[in-house]
């Protein structure tokens, strides 16, 4: 059977399937990092997930972007949420967690840029800096960064928790339009 690479309104094609479950994962990563270091302090295992944070930010970023163009590519093609409160809620939901997979991570971004440091990404240098702080760019980030990754926490737990209601309550195929 050849590959179904895009959406085709009975399920998700590889593509999607494939940036969700990247994301997922990356998104897993750095919330275990954040944990690990609420729990345990400073310590090197510490020091190694949260070294990997801001790198992981930027690539998940750029998949979030690549997700939300390929998504806006196949909005035709997509399987449907369904109707009345709970097609609703889905796709309020679903809008949700893409509002704050790219504010997240955008207003590091922001504060990055704007702490004048520069962003060496895997070894990769994506921003110079040596300039001053610009406080207008920092404190957004500094203010919302951390508390708006935890109710994107909540929003991927809600997710979760739907994708088990659809599985063994309601058992319909929704899981199965994502799982392949």
């Amino acid at each position: 059977m050849a590959t179904q690479w895009r959406d085709d309104g009975f399920r998700y094609g590889a593509v999607t399937r494939a940036l969700h479950w990247a994301m997922a994962l990356l998104l897993a990563w750095q919330f275990t990092g954040m944990a690990i270091k609420l729990t345990v302090g400073k310590a090197p295992i510490t020091a190694f997930w949260v070294g990997t944070h801001k790198g992981i930010g930027v690539i998940l970023l750029a998949l979030i972007v690549l997700r939300a163009l390929w998504g806006l590519y196949n909005m035709k093609t997509r399987p449907a949420h369904g109707g009345g409160f709970w097609g609703l809620a889905a796709k309020v939901g679903h809008l949700a967690l893409y509002a704050l997979m790219l504010i997240v991570p955008g207003l590091a971004l922001l504060r990055q840029y704007g702490s004048g440091k520069p962003l060496d990404v895997f070894g990769v240098r994506l921003i110079d800096g040596g300039w001053a702080e610009v406080p207008w760019m920092t404190a957004p980030a500094n203010a919302a960064h951390g508390l708006l990754a935890w109710v994107l926490l909540a929003a991927i737990a809600g997710h979760i928790l739907m994708v088990l209601v659809h599985r063994f309550i309601w058992k319909d195929e929704t899981t199965q339009r994502m799982i392949g």
